[in-house]
């Protein structure tokens, strides 16, 4: 039988060893197989053993600009029943095991889009309400250095990237750093983060989770699971258990663009890995509805490089308009 763990390095592959045996025993034969799909560059492994299954995560190589604190986060929320149970944390090899949940696709939501706005805003509640995750970087530096960082790859002509640059300048001298009200966030609420058991939603991949802005989770849900005002009226109530008053709306739009420019940056950081023949004089983007088009008709296809070069356009689109972002493609929803 073939090693599910071959892909894995000597160093990772032990670790991985050592968690299944700490788990199921030494003498236990439980069946594993690797798992596709995600984003985080991680390796994930499905195990079975005496009924029960679950998931064997392990990080890949390091980074430097890797969130120190993701494993005590992950296991406060689990404690709290926001994140699946854990079985196993290996914090100095970043491995983990933990619950498999059976998910259900999330438009299977009892009540639709108004009973999964709903129970999103009522999950950030819960997590917000958790004991304090430790304190990383202020979200803005985040976004600052992330940004600084493209401007740097020659994705584009000089001074193209200036407007969203001078407005991201603005933001951050208007932006009241209120750490004091800060509380445990996830930082990367999107639909491939969050599972429906057929009951309930779990929150999962805790890499970016840290004390935050409170409305980091918020702009992030609002823009991913309220596609209309009303939407985002259920969410926010439910987030906040009445309507927002005028300042914190105002606050949370300045928020709301902080997330955007951050996952455009994410995104144009993952263009800039692929080929290109000279850096791009235009930023123009598709409407929601024509990227869609182009997905399905594969003129774009998932997972590439000029995809997200694209989906990074509309989402800088959305930093310098306050027009609603787009929803991502499959491949970036798993």
């Amino acid at each position: 039988m073939a090693d599910p763990f071959a892909v894995l390095s000597a160093t990772q592959r032990h670790a991985a060893l050592q968690a299944t045996r700490s788990v199921f025993g030494a003498f236990a034969m439980p069946i594993i197989r690797a798992l596709t799909g995600g984003v985080s560059g991680a390796f994930v492994f499905l195990i079975e053993a005496n009924g029960q299954r679950f998931v064997l995560r392990i990080e890949g190589s390091e980074s430097p600009l890797r969130n120190p604190h993701q494993y005590q986060s992950m296991r406060l929320a689990a404690e709290e029943g926001i994140a699946p149970r854990l079985h196993y944390l290996d914090v100095a090899n970043r491995v983990a095991m933990m619950d498999f949940v059976e998910d259900r696709s999330l438009e299977d939501y009892p009540d639709g889009s108004s009973g999964l706005a709903r129970a999103i805003g009522t999950i950030i509640k819960k997590l917000q309400s958790a004991p304090l995750f430790p304190s990383f970087v202020d979200y803005p530096e985040i976004v600052n250095r992330l940004w600084t960082h493209v401007c740097k790859t020659g994705l584009f002509i000089d001074g193209l990237l200036d407007e969203a640059s001078s407005r991201l300048v603005e933001i951050r001298k208007t932006y009241g750093r209120r750490a004091e009200h800060f509380v445990s966030s996830h930082n990367d609420v999107l639909p491939r983060n969050v599972l429906f058991d057929g009951e309930r939603l779990w929150l999962i991949d805790w890499e970016t989770a840290y004390r935050n802005d409170p409305l980091v989770d918020v702009a992030t849900a609002l823009d991913n699971f309220a596609q209309s005002p009303e939407l985002e009226e259920i969410l926010l109530y439910a987030w906040l258990g009445h309507e927002p008053d005028r300042p914190l709306r105002d606050r949370l739009a300045q928020v709301r663009a902080l997330t955007r420019l951050h996952y455009a940056g994410v995104l144009f950081s993952a263009s800039a890995l692929g080929p290109r023949d000279k850096p791009d004089d235009n930023l123009s983007s598709p409407s929601s509805a024509q990227f869609e088009r182009a997905i399905r008709e594969r003129r774009l296809i998932a997972g590439t490089a000029e995809t997200s070069h694209v989906l990074g356009k509309m989402f800088l689109t959305s930093f310098l308009t306050g027009s609603k972002p787009p929803g991502l493609p499959p491949m970036y929803m798993r």
